[in-house]
């Protein structure tokens, strides 16, 4: 159950990446996450893919670089044709970035996702291990479902309405600005 746990934290993790990054740039704050989890599914899996990885290429921190930018910029680009294609809607468009491919991937921030990934591996994850390893089992078997069903939800809300908006219940209870 490690993996759940791997995945469904290094997704919080790239939720508040998204929001510290909204507000740092000036940017709009993007809806990037599930109806009510603060997940970033994209995030979760990317993660996951460098971390199976990790093993054969953390001895060379320039291999690594490079291989867990090849990785996140694969999994960003495969998500982003997942959710137009399965989902119909588009959570995030690099078309006036340079390096961009078809605005669902760009150079810059493939760079970014490779120094992430060395930071990921050798300094949060060793420290995530630990935490996931004290996790109760009784917790894993609550949090399953309740992550899987607001995936499922989620998914099938995006589906029918084919906007991303669809997933900010909360705004009706926020003041407006």
């Amino acid at each position: 159950m490690d993996w759940f746990w791997f995945f469904t934290l290094y997704s919080v993790i790239g939720c508040l990446l998204e929001i510290v990054f909204a507000r740092a740039t000036g940017s709009r704050p993007d809806r990037k996450r599930l109806l009510f989890l603060p997940l970033c599914p994209v995030y979760g899996l990317g993660a996951c893919l460098c971390l199976l990885v990790a093993p054969l290429t953390r001895h060379n921190p320039g291999l690594l670089f490079l291989t867990g930018a090849v990785l996140c910029t694969a999994t960003e680009y495969l998500m982003a044709l997942w959710y137009e294609r399965a989902l119909s809607v588009t959570f995030w468009d690099y078309t006036g970035q340079r390096g961009n491919l078809w605005g669902r991937v760009c150079v810059p921030f493939s760079a970014v996702w490779g120094v992430l990934v060395l930071c990921l591996v050798y300094w949060i994850h060793p420290a995530v291990s630990a935490f996931v390893r004290a996790i109760p089992d009784a917790f894993t078997w609550l949090a399953v479902p309740a992550v899987l069903a607001d995936l499922i939800v989620s998914g099938v809300m995006l589906r029918r309405t084919r906007d991303r908006a669809c997933l900010r219940w909360y705004d009706r209870f926020l003041p407006d600005s």
